[in-house]
């Protein structure tokens, strides 16, 4: 079952993310309608993403 933020805007235009029976983290843009690419993450890489989160570790420079 795929999940976007509640924060998300009525165009639709954000991340999805599904929690994959076999533990991993799908991940894809809601653009695509469900056509387009799903990147796939093991469990501790994502915790590790959303740990950086907070700390603007991702930020653009």
């Amino acid at each position: 079952m795929w999940r976007k933020s509640s924060y998300s805007g009525p165009d639709g235009n954000c991340v999805e993310v599904a929690f994959l029976i076999d533990g991993n983290v799908a991940v894809r843009d809601s653009k695509a309608d469900g056509r387009g690419p799903v990147l796939a993450f093991a469990r501790g890489e994502w915790n590790t993403f959303l740990a950086g989160l907070p700390g603007a570790e991702f930020r653009r420079r």
